[in-house]
């Protein structure tokens, strides 16, 4: 794997943010908190899962080779503006750390210990390449929750921001 197809989804990543960030603006309190039926039942729980996994989970685990042991569904921030501004904040950090990293480790294993307890190795690149799947999947779940309760959504799809890239 390359470091610049990673840097590309990490780029996708705080570009998808803004724009779903800028949508979710717009939603009512009692819909960016209502139970949609998504995994993490509402837009906010969705939300907030995001912000656990990728940076209080992954991000921890790559940048200092481990993580807390916290429960997928735990609040990291009550308060929707707050939880927004972070997640478009911490977008960044992960581009920063690619610049960082020694693509060596592109070829080795990611050692870690789960949300259970369990030690795990898998494949670094890949691992990393989860992050950002893992984002796009529950944003996903949103603008489908946004569809559904009649708000616009953005179009997320990696094209338009490549398109964006090119007319600058």
């Amino acid at each position: 794997m390359e470091i610049d197809t990673l840097n590309t989804f990490a780029r996708y990543n705080i570009w998808a943010t803004a724009k779903l960030s800028q949508c979710l603006k717009q939603v009512s309190d009692e819909d960016f908190f209502k139970d949609q039926g998504l995994f993490f039942k509402s837009i906010f729980g969705t939300l907030n899962h995001i912000l656990l996994g990728e940076h209080h989970l992954w991000f921890e685990r790559f940048s200092q080779g481990h993580s807390q042991a916290l429960s997928l569904d735990t609040i990291v921030i009550a308060d929707r503006h707050q939880l927004l501004e972070q997640l478009e904040q911490k977008s960044y950090h992960w581009l920063e750390f690619l610049q960082q990293l020694d693509s060596g480790l592109l070829c080795q294993e990611l050692h870690y210990t789960s949300t259970q307890g369990q030690k795990l190795s898998l494949p670094y690149a890949a691992t990393l390449l989860h992050v950002f799947n893992h984002s796009t999947h529950h944003r996903g779940q949103i603008t489908v929750a946004l569809t559904q309760m009649g708000y616009p959504c953005p179009v997320l799809d990696l094209v338009y921001m490549l398109v964006e890239d090119k007319k600058k």
